[in-house]
């Protein structure tokens, strides 16, 4: 076992898988300050069980995906202050049907990367890069209308890398959004670049406070979306709506997406998936907000900075939890967490229904609030058991 503390508080434990992917993110759902986590001294071990594929999107589109990178001249990086802010993206988009190869979900380099900084063995190390997607590899575009495409944009928990939320990002772009994620440079263990290096995480070695990595974030969103919106084509993708952009962010990434809406008056909406808020309390924020959070860390009382949170928002709100939900229930980690049994103590919500209900509460709150398609996310809540509203 292994303990990680913030603020003089334990976060939880767990073993194996848990111990490696959960506690990498564990200080931001205990309500502790930093960010980062202790290696776990335990060697994580894994029976060397397949990944599955991803679940196919919903969505009528076909899907493509295309790779960038973009540099922020303006700033230096915090956590490696001889370069600028390098941030690597991956952008899903409505395609038109193609052949094109599918899409990789990691590389071998980064899977390797991924599992030694997370402590797993007894896998082969590429295990990640078999994960199968239905994104299909830079195929064109299909024709955006007229107004644009509304944009997403995705951030990661802390020590995760982009690719975790792969599921959602086809989701929603099978259902017509562009979709941005993001790899915030030195976040992350193992984000590869244009010249082949391939970064690790050195800001998990300083151990920064959350609130300082809430608005390096912020920053790195608002830089993207100014980026995104001034020139898509560049970036592979079809022409966007500036008016219909939101962010959609896990852990740290959720604490991200609050900052970013507080800040930047360009986000037309964000959501939150069971990250502590590591910013609330600094002025109301009148856009819509979603808190969607797992069982324990998302009912009223767990976490007193969702709490400042929810009386900071004076716009649209809505506060959902998941019963027998996990912190990484939300991500695409959460089969391989119920195949090794390693899921984690009173995760009890098949990871089939974890991710469904992601992707559905999700996307029903995007489009009622970007495109204004009716109450969807009253209707989504209502229709599952799993999900408890607090309030809104």
């Amino acid at each position: 076992m292994t303990k990680v503390t913030g603020a003089g508080r334990p976060a939880r434990r767990s073993t194996a898988l848990v111990a490696a992917l959960l506690l990498a993110v564990a200080p931001s759902c205990a309500g502790g300050r930093s960010a980062a986590a202790a290696p776990a001294p335990k060697v994580a071990r894994v029976a060397p069980t397949a990944l599955p594929a991803l679940p196919a999107p919903t969505g009528a589109l076909p899907v493509g995906l295309r790779t960038t990178q973009l540099t922020d001249t303006s700033r230096r990086d915090p956590w490696n202050p001889g370069r600028h802010r390098e941030l690597a993206l991956s952008l899903w988009y409505p395609a038109l049907p193609s052949r094109a190869p599918h899409a990789s979900y990691v590389t071998a380099r980064e899977s390797e990367q991924i599992l030694r900084f997370h402590r797993v063995k007894g896998v082969p190390a590429d295990l990640l890069s078999r994960t199968r997607v239905h994104a299909r590899l830079a195929p064109p575009s299909l024709p955006a209308p007229a107004r644009g495409l509304p944009l997403v944009l995705l951030s990661p928990g802390f020590a995760l890398p982009r690719t975790s939320l792969t599921g959602l990002a086809e989701e929603l772009a099978s259902r017509g959004y562009a979709v941005a994620a993001v790899d915030h440079a030195y976040e992350a263990p193992a984000i590869t670049h244009p010249d082949g290096r391939v970064t690790g995480c050195e800001a998990c070695e300083r151990r920064p406070e959350g609130a300082r990595v809430a608005a390096v974030r912020a920053a790195d969103l608002r830089f993207l979306r100014e980026r995104l919106l001034g020139s898509p084509g560049t970036a592979g993708l079809p022409p966007l709506d500036p008016a219909r952009v939101a962010v959609v962010g896990h852990s740290m990434g959720g604490a991200a997406a609050f900052e970013a809406l507080r800040t930047d008056p360009g986000f037309a909406a964000a959501a939150n998936l069971d990250g502590t808020v590591h910013t609330a309390g600094k002025g109301p924020v009148d856009r819509p907000f979603l808190l969607l959070g797992a069982g324990e860390h998302g009912r009223p009382g767990a976490d007193p900075s969702w709490q400042r949170t929810w009386r900071d928002l004076s716009g649209p709100r809505r506060w959902l939890s998941v019963r027998g939900a996990g912190h990484l229930s939300f991500t695409d980690y959460a089969p391989l967490l119920e195949r090794t049994g390693t899921a984690g103590p009173g995760v009890t919500l098949a990871a089939s229904d974890a991710q469904r209900i992601t992707r559905e509460l999700v996307a029903a709150f995007l489009d009622e609030r970007l495109r204004q398609h009716g109450p969807r996310l009253d209707t989504a809540a209502a229709d599952d058991p799993a999900v408890v509203g607090h309030g809104r």
